[in-house]
C-alpha cells in the first residue's frame, strides 16, 4: 500500500435505501431514481436542498446523466458524478464520494443506482451497450453477458475442475438467503436437483446461473461522520477500498480480476485479514465470478474456490454468510443497481439494522464489485471493507 494513501477518517456511510423491485415496468429510470432519493430524505430526515453531493449510476436513463436528474430531482449540487462502470458502480461512487466529503467540497452526497425494465429494455441495452458489443460482438449472435460467461466458465470448469453442481451449491444457498428478503422477486425454494434440471441457456449455462432482470434502485449517503451522530442515523465506517480497470489484460481470458492485483493493500488499509471479515457480498451476475472473487479477495488460493464451496455453509445462519440478501441471483439485477445491491446489504449488516437477514454480531463486511463486459473479461472491479458504528 502507497505510504502516501490516506484513510477515511471521519466519513461514513449511512442510509441504506432499496425501492422494491418489480419485474417489468412502465415507469421510467428518472422515476425509480427519484423514488429511491425520496427515501433516502425522509430516512436521513432531510431536504433535497440539504444534499449538496449526487452521484448517480444508470443503463436507462439516456439521453439524460447526473446533471440533468439535477434539474428533474430539484437538487442544487456543488459536486456531481455520474459513473457507468455497471457492477463496480457502487464501490467507486464510496469511494470518490468519500473523498470529496473528507475533502469539504461536499457535505453530503446522495450515491443512487436505478434502472427500468420495460418488456424491450434488455435487448435494446445490448444491443447498444458499447462500441465494442455494437461493432464485434452483439451483430454476429452473441447476443449479451450469458455467452460471454458461458466462455469464462466453461474455461474455468476445464482449468480447476469445478463442477456444475459447484456453481450450483452457490446458487440454492443465494435463494435460501432471498426468501428472508421481503424485497427479493425469487420466492420460492430451489433445491440442487431443480438447478441440475433446469434448461440450458449457453453451454456450460443454465437458468438459474443467470440473474433476473428488473426494474428498481438502491442508494446510501456518504457524509461527515459528525453529522451523522448529531441526526442519530446508524452508519458504517469505510475501512478501506480499492479500485482497478483493465487488469491482467495480457491474460488471454479473464481467470482473475484486478482484486488480486489489491488485495494486500485492501487488507493492509483495513488493518485485518480475510478471517476478520464477518459477512461478505460479491458482485454475482454469474456464480463463476462469484467463485473468482473467493479466490482473488484471499479466502482461498487460485482455482480451490468449487473446494471451499464444498467445504461451507454460505447461508445467512451458516459459517460462511455471503450475499445474505439472496444477490442478483435471487434478489433480482436492476440495471446499474446490481452494482449496489452488495453495498447496500452490507451497510445494513454492520449496522444491525438488516432485519431477517441479519447475521448475528456481523462488525465487518466486505463488499465487491465487477462490471462492464466485453467479450472475455470484465474491465472493471472493486472491493470495499466495512465496519460498524452507532448512532
Amino acid at each position: 500500500m502507497s505510504a502516501t494513501r490516506k484513510g477515511y477518517d471521519g466519513v461514513v456511510a449511512a442510509v441504506p435505501v432499496t425501492v422494491p423491485y418489480e419485474r417489468f415496468s412502465k415507469e421510467s429510470a428518472h422515476w425509480w431514481i427519484a423514488r429511491a432519493l425520496r427515501q433516502l430524505c425522509a430516512q436521513a430526515g432531510v431536504k433535497p436542498s440539504e444534499i449538496d453531493g449526487f452521484c448517480v449510476s444508470s443503463f436507462t436513463l439516456f439521453p439524460d446523466t447526473a446533471v440533468g436528474l439535477t434539474q428533474h430531482l430539484g437538487l442544487t449540487a456543488r459536486w456531481l458524478d455520474h459513473i457507468p462502470f455497471g457492477g463496480a458502480s457502487g464501490i467507486t461512487a464510496l469511494r470518490r464520494a468519500a473523498r470529496a466529503v473528507q475533502a469539504g467540497d461536499t457535505r453530503m452526497v446522495a450515491c443512487l443506482a436505478g434502472d427500468t425494465n420495460h418488456v424491450d429494455s434488455f435487448r435494446r441495452t445490448l444491443s447498444s451497450f458499447s462500441r465494442f458489443a455494437q461493432d464485434a460482438s452483439y451483430p454476429y449472435g452473441s447476443g449479451g453477458p450469458n455467452a460471454c460467461f458461458a466462455l469464462l466458465t466453461d474455461h474455468y470448469m476445464r482449468h480447476y475442475g469445478a463442477k456444475r453442481q459447484d456453481f450450483g451449491a452457490i446458487c440454492v444457498a443465494q435463494r435460501q438467503n432471498a426468501l428472508r428478503n421481503p424485497h427479493a422477486i425469487m420466492k420460492k425454494p430451489l433445491s440442487l436437483e431443480q438447478y441440475m434440471a433446469a434448461r440450458a441457456v449457453s453451454d456450460p449455462i443454465a437458468l438459474f446461473d443467470c440473474v433476473m432482470p428488473v426494474a428498481g434502485a438502491e442508494a446510501f449517503l456518504v457524509m461527515r461522520e459528525e453529522d451523522a451522530r448529531a441526526a442519530g442515523l446508524p452508519h458504517a465506517h469505510i475501512r478501506s477500498t480499492i479500485e482497478r480497470h483493465n487488469a491482467f489484460a495480457d491474460d488471454p481470458i479473464q481467470m482473475r480480476g484486478g482484486w488480486a492485483m489489491d488485495v494486500d493493500e485492501l487488507y493492509g488499509m483495513a488493518g485485518l485479514m480475510a478471517d476478520g471479515i464477518d459477512v461478505l457480498q460479491t458482485y454475482d451476475d454469474y456464480p463463476v465470478i462469484v467463485m473468482m472473487q473467493f479466490e482473488d479477495l484471499g479466502f482461498c488460493e487460485k482455482g480451490e474456490a468449487p473446494q471451499f464451496v464444498r467445504a461451507h455453509d454460505l447461508t445467512i445462519d451458516g459459517d460462511f454468510p455471503h450475499n445474505t440478501s439472496g444477490g442478483q441471483l435471487s434478489a433480482g439485477q436492476a440495471g446499474a443497481a446490481g452494482g449496489y445491491i452488495g453495498l447496500v446489504e452490507a451497510i445494513r449488516q454492520v449496522t444491525g439494522i438488516a432485519g431477517p437477514t441479519q447475521v448475528k454480531d456481523a462488525a465487518t463486511a466486505m463488499v465487491s464489485g465487477f462490471g462492464m463486459i466485453n467479450y472475455d473479461r470484465g474491465l472493471c472491479s472493486g472491493a470495499a471493507i466495512l465496519s460498524g458504528g452507532t448512532a
